[in-house]
C-alpha cells in the first residue's frame, strides 16, 4: 500500500492530549514536516482542549470511527485496545497509521520498525507500520553497529526507565510523592503499585508460569523481529526508577567476533542517531538529564567483559519519547514520504 507523492500531506494524531501525542506534535513542528492540515484526536473527556502548531491553535476532536477520511498518514499514541479498535477504520479511509502501542507490534504481516536498522521492511507495509517499545528502540540503535561487524549471539539487558513511559499522571504521582515525602505527609500510591518516589520498582504484571513481565517480553521478541535474526538469545529485566524522563539500560552483548572496546565506539559513533559520550578519564558518560529533548541514542561506558571471550558491556541511554516514541514514528512517515 504506497503512499501518494505530494508536495505536502493532512495528517492526525490519535491520543494527542498524551505525553507522547504531544511529542508527536512539537517534532512534526521541529522537523518541519510537510503538513497541509494536522487533526488532533483524543477521547471525549479531551476534545476542546487546544494545542499550539506552527503558531495556531489547533482544537482537539473527538476520536471516532468517520473522522479518517480524507487524512494520508496517522500517528498513534493511544493503548492498545483503542489502537486495535480505530486503525482498521484510518487504513480503510486510504491512510498509512504509524502506531505507538503495542497492538500490532508481533503480527508478521507488520513492519515493526526503526528507519536506521531495519528501514528495507517499510515496503512491506499493508496499510499498518509499529512503533517498537521505548527501550526496545533505543536498544537495537546501539546493536545494529555492532551485530553487523561482529554478529551478536546473546544479549542481557536490564533497564532503567523513566516514569514518563506511563504517562502524565505517573509523572505527577513522582513529583507528589516526592513533595509529600519532603513535607512529611502521607505517600499516596494510584498510578503504580508501590512508592516510586525514592525507590525502583516493576510495575508490569509478570507471566506467573516463567515470571517475566510484559515489558520483558516485549524487548525479548521485538528486539528479534528488529534484527531480523530470531537466533539472537535475548534475556531482559525491567524496572522502573524516580526519574521524570529517558531510559537508561545495562546492556551485556557476546559477539561471534572479538570486538575490542575501542573498535566498538568507533562503530558506535558513525551509526546515524547514535553519540558516543563515554570518556572514565573525565567521569564522562551518559545520564538521563543529559538526553532529554535529544533525538540521538547516547552510549558510554564502553569496556570489556573478560569473563566470556568475546563480551562487552554498554550503558545506553534516550529520550523514550522522542527516539522511543514520538521522533521514531515522524522518522518513519519521513521515510515513506520519501
Amino acid at each position: 500500500m504506497a503512499l501518494q507523492k505530494k508536495k505536502s500531506y493532512r495528517v492526525a494524531i490519535m491520543g494527542a492530549t498524551g505525553v507522547v501525542g504531544q511529542e508527536m506534535v512539537a517534532v512534526l513542528e521541529e522537523r518541519e514536516f510537510p503538513v497541509e492540515e494536522l487533526f488532533l484526536f483524543a477521547s471525549e473527556r479531551s476534545a476542546g482542549s487546544t494545542l499550539s502548531f506552527n503558531g495556531k491553535d489547533l482544537v482537539v476532536q473527538k476520536l471516532t470511527e468517520e473522522v479518517f477520511n480524507g487524512i494520508d498518514i496517522v500517528l498513534g499514541a493511544t493503548s492498545s485496545d483503542l489502537s486495535k479498535k480505530f486503525s482498521a477504520h484510518a487504513v480503510k479511509a486510504g491512510a498509512v497509521v504509524i502506531d505507538n502501542s503495542s497492538a500490532f507490534r508481533m503480527e508478521p504481516a507488520v513492519p515493526l520498525v526503526v528507519p536506521e536498522v531495519n528501514g528495507h521492511t517499510l515496503k512491506n507495509h499493508r496499510g499498518i507500520i509499529a512503533n517498537p517499545n521505548c527501550s526496545t528502540a533505543q536498544l537495537v540503535m546501539a546493536l545494529k553497529p555492532l551485530h553487523d561487524a561482529a554478529r551478536i549471539k546473546r544479549v542481557v539487558v536490564t533497564t532503567y526507565q523513566s516514569v514518563s513511559g506511563t504517562g502524565k499522571e505517573a509523572m505527577d504521582e513522582l513529583m507528589e510523592q516526592t513533595r509529600a515525602l519532603l513535607t512529611f505527609q502521607e505517600v499516596k500510591c494510584t498510578v503504580y503499585p508501590q512508592q516510586i518516589a525514592f525507590n525502583c520498582i516493576v510495575n508490569w504484571d509478570a507471566d506467573p508460569d516463567t515470571g517475566y513481565t510484559e515489558e520483558e517480553t516485549k524487548i525479548i521478541n521485538e528486539t528479534k523481529k528488529i534484527m531480523g535474526d530470531e537466533a539472537i538469545r535475548v534475556t531482559a529485566t525491567t524496572t522502573r526508577v524516580p526519574v521524570f524522563r529517558s531510559h537508561c539500560e545495562s546492556v551485556n552483548i557476546e559477539t561471534e567476533k572479538k570486538l575490542l572496546p575501542n573498535e566498538a565506539r568507533a562503530l558506535l559513533s558513525e551509526f546515524p542517531g547514535v553519540i558516543v559520550m563515554d570518556d572514565p578519564g573525565r567521569k564522562l558518560y551518559p545520564t538521563p538529564l543529559d538526553v532529554v529533548g535529544q533525538d540521538a541514542v547516547y552510549v558510554g561506558r564502553v569496556r570489556e567483559d573478560r569473563s566470556v571471550p568475546n563480551g562487552l558491556n554498554l550503558w545506553v541511554v534516550g529520550d523514550n519519547l522522542r527516539k522511543g516514541a514520538a521522533l521514531n514514528a515522524v522518522q518513519i512517515a519521513e521515510a515513506l514520504i520519501r
